[in-house]
């Protein structure tokens, strides 16, 4: 897809190359051409050098949390980017406990302050609204067992962030590495600051 209004940007996690998986799919990587992805957030567990390398690829503004298998240490535990007119939360998850737990990432959401939470190692897509923020967790790009399953399907999202809202195509290969890739699509927009404002005293 090619951002018609704002920015295209990757959100990709849980690699686990080489230990758990040998390369990013091919089918994923026909998809992710250089030129028209502005900004790639990963929320960690890419593993080695080499995924971030090929990352860098693609577009030259990679942000990347630490996961903790990642080789490189010197990645943050949060980060918190701002892309057109939202805050964006980084983090890789493991630190959320119990992991997945949507209350305890409303408090992480809390803790950044930020307008949309991108997090990984469940290894499973996820997105969900809690006080009208956006939260968002891009699966395993490889399928990489870990997380809360044994198996996992190899998943990857581009969110288009335009003004004030963010449309998130969610890529998933169903029936493993060989299948197809199917895409799904979900919105969010951000609410204006007297709704926002408003939503909180009606609570």
């Amino acid at each position: 897809i090619n951002a018609e209004y704002g920015f295209l940007v990757l959100l990709l996690s849980d690699a686990h190359v080489p230990h758990r998986a040998a390369v990013i799919p091919a089918k994923f990587k026909k998809l992710l051409v250089p030129g028209k992805i502005s900004h790639i957030l990963s929320p960690g567990n890419l593993v080695c050098k080499d995924v971030f390398d090929y990352l860098k690829t693609i577009a030259n503004d990679v942000h990347v949390t630490k996961g903790e298998f990642d080789e490189n240490t010197t990645y943050p535990d949060t980060k918190v980017v701002k892309i057109g007119n939202f805050r964006i939360g980084l983090a890789h998850g493991h630190q959320v406990v119990p992991w997945g737990d949507k209350g305890a990432l409303a408090l992480l959401q809390r803790q950044l302050d930020c307008d949309i939470l991108v997090t990984g190692h469940t290894h499973q897509f996820e997105a969900f609204e809690i006080d009208r923020k956006f939260f968002i967790n891009p699966g395993s790009v490889t399928g990489a067992y870990g997380g809360l399953v044994a198996e996992a399907t190899p998943t990857f999202v581009l969110m288009d962030v335009q003004a004030t809202k963010v449309i998130s195509y969610v890529y998933q290969l169903k029936d493993g590495v060989d299948g197809e890739v199917a895409v799904d699509k979900i919105e969010y927009t951000r609410p204006e600051e007297g709704e926002e404002t408003a939503a909180t005293t009606a609570e």
